[in-house]
């Protein structure tokens, strides 16, 4: 089948024909969670593995959205506390960090941490991004190291900024009371600009977690793949423990909520959503590769797939008490007036330091200082 022309950047338009031919011979329909992985990941051509500028604070850069490194240095330096100790106690020097993005967090961590850190491995699928930290972070050359997956065996301490968020997501929504698999078909568009991509909805056995109470139409999203990447992390961790010796810890930080406010009878919309130029808005089908796609956490879910692979759950808390716990806001007493309004977005309830949430965990137990008042687990 021929692909009309539908966009004009040459990746964009070899993206839509990677798709086109993916739904036709998938059978005609391709699981949203399927689609969001080649539109997110699609080698050279989806939105984390173009060239594309994403990361930054104004829309004028080019970028489509901020993340707390790059809000605020405040942010890795007051993180690097938690580490620090996190190093201390798994008795190891090595950290890996999912996910790194510019490479801002990367920088942050290493410059606070010095000595304490021997290897700082960044496990990325985007090579432009990688070539970007490498920009960023090439005075720890000597330190840092690319992978694209993981070795069999895992010590040291990990962290992920907004990594969860970003892994695709299966879609599933009850209509008059039957529930339905939403996925993506082609249909080629008759009008200039409109997508060629189209909703369509199967009946499934899958359900979410918990029963959505009520009977009104109802859109949500499971996480299998998260789930699968922190029984992943498990089973690497415990690899090296039963090797070596030498097990780990965890610290992911994301946005999302614990399962009964995820699934809350009024969340009928779902939590899906897509940022382009530091707008956001709620239509994955349109201009594909060229935004970004992301969905809330689960965390009562990455939770429970973390406990039954193993791992102890040090804590969970919101952004505001993990990084206040970690000391973020001695050292800003002496800062000038501009860096302390940046830092203070990181923990303000509207802007990230109440709906980010921070989560660990370890393969031994043992309360870490961002958990150390306001620990949420009992919520989850």
């Amino acid at each position: 089948m021929t692909i009309p022309q539908l966009s004009n950047d040459p990746g964009q338009q070899a993206l839509y024909t990677l798709i086109q031919r993916s739904i036709d011979k998938a059978g005609g329909w391709l699981g949203f969670d399927r689609f969001m992985a080649l539109a997110l990941y699609a080698p050279g051509m989806g939105y984390y593995a173009n060239a594309l500028r994403k990361f930054g604070t104004t829309p004028q850069s080019g970028s489509d959205f901020v993340t707390a490194p790059e809000l605020s240095p405040w942010f890795g330096r007051t993180l690097a506390h938690q580490v620090s100790e996190a190093l201390n106690v798994t008795q190891t020097d090595v950290v890996w960090e999912f996910g790194a993005g510019s490479g801002a967090l990367a920088l942050q961590l290493l410059e606070t941490l010095g000595d304490a850190v021997k290897r700082y491995t960044i496990v990325d699928l985007s090579g432009s991004l990688r070539a970007r930290q490498q920009e960023t972070l090439k005075a720890y050359a000597h330190k840092v190291q690319w992978v694209d997956a993981l070795p069999d065996q895992l010590h040291g301490v990990v962290v992920g900024n907004e990594v969860l968020d970003a892994m695709p997501v299966q879609l599933l929504v009850r209509k008059a009371g039957v529930w339905h698999e939403r996925g993506v078909v082609w249909h080629t568009p008759t009008e200039a600009g409109a997508s060629p991509l189209q909703w369509q909805d199967r009946v499934t056995d899958l359900r979410p977690p918990v029963e959505v109470e009520g009977t009104h139409d109802y859109l949500t999203e499971i996480h299998v793949q998260a789930e699968a990447f922190i029984h992943t992390l498990a089973d690497r961790f415990k690899a090296s423990l039963a090797a070596t010796g030498q097990g780990g810890a965890a610290f992911l930080l994301d946005y999302g909520f614990p399962e009964h406010e995820y699934f809350h009878p009024q969340r009928h919309m779902g939590t899906l959503m897509c940022h382009q130029l530091h707008k956001s808005d709620p239509d994955p089908l349109q201009d594909v590769g060229a935004k970004d796609i992301t969905a809330h956490v689960n965390f009562t879910g990455v939770a429970l797939a973390g406990q039954d692979a193993g791992l102890e759950v040090l804590g969970y808390t919101s952004q505001a008490h993990f990084l206040i716990n970690c000391g973020l806001l001695p050292p800003l007493v002496d800062a000038p007036l501009a860096e302390k309004a940046m830092a203070q977005k990181l923990i303000t309830e509207h802007e990230m330091g109440e709906l980010f949430k921070v989560i660990a965990f370890g393969t031994h137990a043992w309360e870490p200082m961002g958990f150390a008042q306001g620990d949420r687990s009992h919520t989850l």
